[in-house]
């Protein structure tokens, strides 16, 4: 301390001195010098506590006044916190411990720990094992906490709070009153418990609670602890149980939606089983139930807003007010997309404005809509896409009976596989067209109630069979490669996409047994025109027919000199046509 030292005198103040037995013995008392006289010759014994005063404070120890005939001094860190600070100044009572044997400068060496220890112990002792102290934890060790009673004593972790377990660094610094578990002094060993006070408190409380409880009161809580199915809530010193389902008029799917550990509620008692013990607790039944008029907030046709609050395979809900949830099915949510899961559309937390397509409040159902908030894109197609008109777009799926076209946005057009080519026998799209292919088209039909486009390819360019009836008359000659053969007959290919059949009758003079043996795919034949069917699309045709009018001409050809009369093909055709219709 230096040149900060200070002293205090003697004569500043009565000398006290202080004994176990608390006797006193003041200077000032007549008739008693005597006694004071020998007081002073006496010496201190090991381990004597006595009051002091704080007579001067140096660097390294504190002088104090003890009655005896010098000074004693005490080492300045018994004097210093956990802070650094000096906790001590002149004139300040102490009590002393007189150390054995030891001296500091000439001074008796004393100490205020122990001075303090011995008086600690004196009040434990006196309150004896069951007793109740106060005292500050100030430490961790293992296996529990320390405290600071005056003396050092060990809280096991099992006795610091009701619930054992946990962060226990919440409860350092914390002042609290303990029951002493098990108390040795000679040893030094002193066992608190914290949770015993906590028990008989919570008992105490236990039975006030249940005395009074009963149904239908609404009382207050704290959350305890959340599970999956619901909160426990401690009605004081009692716990209930609050289920999810209570929790809220509306959805819930984890109880920490709606509170947490910790959280001050009040409850209504909804069951009390007396015999059990056991308490269900609901928090939505302190409110009025929001579905009760609904009818009169939520009409039919009406447009709402709210708050996508769960998504499921078949449709979305809405939170429309708090307990108040509609349902938008996946059928709802577009005019022209096949939406197969809501997250396509929407997500959870977004806003979202819905139509109101039913209310059914004894089910506590509220049906929306999320495509009627917009035109329905089906009922204005037919002013943009009038039948007739040609469109062009990229293919978008391709089945066996045709090709989807996509017109616009959520919108396609099917062009039937007949309706593909006039000529070309289309077994499946896919022989002509690809997925992502852009290709032109022509309106052929709009069924709105069905939402349905029907689309033509061939429709594209004129049908050519409105032209086949004046380029293949009967009786003209044509050649053809062909294309199939079968059990009846012979098809062959006259032009592209155009063919004719000849029939196993008419491929020869002489009797065919199967037409596989008289052509192959590939081979080139010619043949005369014997009749052309617009309707069905067909053309007959006769190898036959060309052989018997060939050597007829060249017979004709031969007897010409002589002027017999010679015979042309289609002569020849009337006379074959006239026979079939004879026979």
């Amino acid at each position: 301390m230096g040149d900060d030292k200070k002293t205090f005198k003697k004569k500043d103040m009565p000398i006290k001195r202080f004994y176990d037995n608390d006797e006193e013995l003041d200077q000032t008392e007549s008739g008693e010098f005597a006694d004071l006289f020998q007081d002073s010759l006496r010496q201190p014994q090991n381990g004597e506590v006595v009051k002091g005063v704080v007579v001067q404070v140096e660097q390294d120890i504190v002088l104090v006044d003890v009655g005896y005939k010098s000074e004693g001094c005490i080492r300045i860190n018994e004097f210093i916190d956990e802070t650094g600070e000096l906790t001590v100044k002149v004139g300040d009572e102490v009590n002393v411990y007189f150390e054995r044997g030891e001296n500091i400068r000439g001074h008796m060496v004393l100490s205020k720990k122990k001075a303090d220890s011995q008086v600690a112990w004196e009040s434990i002792a006196a309150a004896g094992e069951g007793g109740i102290i106060e005292g500050k934890i100030v430490g961790k060790v293992k296996g529990g906490m320390t405290v600071d009673v005056g003396v050092e004593a060990f809280l096991p972790a099992s006795q610091v709070d009701l619930r054992p377990g946990g962060n226990m660094d919440r409860f350092l610094g914390q002042t609290y009153q303990f029951k002493i578990l098990k108390l040795n002094r000679k040893r030094g060993n002193l066992v608190l418990s914290r949770r015993v006070l906590l028990e008989e408190e919570r008992e105490k409380a236990r039975s006030a609670t249940l005395s009074t409880l009963k149904e239908g009161d609404v009382v207050e809580g704290v959350v305890k602890n959340l599970a999956e199915y619901g909160a426990f809530v401690d009605l004081g010193g009692v716990d209930g149980l609050l289920h999810v389902t209570d929790m809220s008029w509306g959805r819930l799917g984890h109880p920490s939606e709606m509170v947490k550990v910790g959280d001050t509620l009040k409850v209504m008692v909804l069951k009390y089983d007396r015999e059990k013990g056991k308490i269900s607790l609901g928090l939505k039944q302190t409110v009025p139930d929001p579905w009760l008029n609904v009818t009169d907030r939520y009409l039919e046709g009406a447009r709402v807003s709210g708050r996508v609050v769960s998504l499921t395979d078949y449709g979305a809900f809405i939170s429309l007010e708090d307990g108040v949830e509609g349902l938008v099915h996946v059928s709802e949510m577009s005019w022209t997309r096949r939406v197969r899961h809501p997250s396509e559309i929407l997500k959870v937390g977004e806003e979202v404005q819905a139509v109101i397509l039913g209310v059914d409040p004894g089910n506590r159902r509220i049906s929306l809509g999320l495509k009627q908030t917009e035109v329905n894109p089906w009922t204005v197609i037919g002013d943009r896409y009038p039948v007739g008109t040609k469109i062009e777009g990229q293919i978008k799926n391709i089945t066996d009976f045709g090709v989807f076209i996509g017109i616009e946005d959520g919108i396609d057009g099917l062009v039937h596989v007949s309706d593909i080519s006039w000529t070309r026998r289309v077994k499946h799209p896919g022989e002509l067209f690809s997925k992502g292919q852009t290709v032109q088209a022509v309106v052929l039909n709009i069924d709105v109630e069905n939402e349905r486009l029907s689309l033509g390819i061939k429709q594209l360019v004129m049908d050519p069979w409105e032209e086949i009836p004046r380029k293949y008359k009967p009786g003209s000659r044509v050649k053809g490669k062909v294309t199939s053969v079968t059990d009846f007959g012979v098809f062959l290919e006259i032009e592209e996409g155009i063919e004719g059949l000849v029939h196993v009758s008419e491929l020869s003079q002489e009797k065919v047994a199967s037409p596989k043996d008289f052509a192959n795919v590939g081979d080139e034949l010619e043949a005369v025109v014997l009749n052309v069917d617009t309707i069905e699309k067909k053309i007959g045709l006769s190898i036959k027919a060309l052989q018997t009018a060939i050597e007829k001409s060249e017979y004709a050809s031969y007897m010409g000199s002589t002027g017999e009369a010679t015979s042309s093909i289609g002569d020849l055709l009337k006379e074959r046509l006239k026979n079939k219709n004879d026979d």
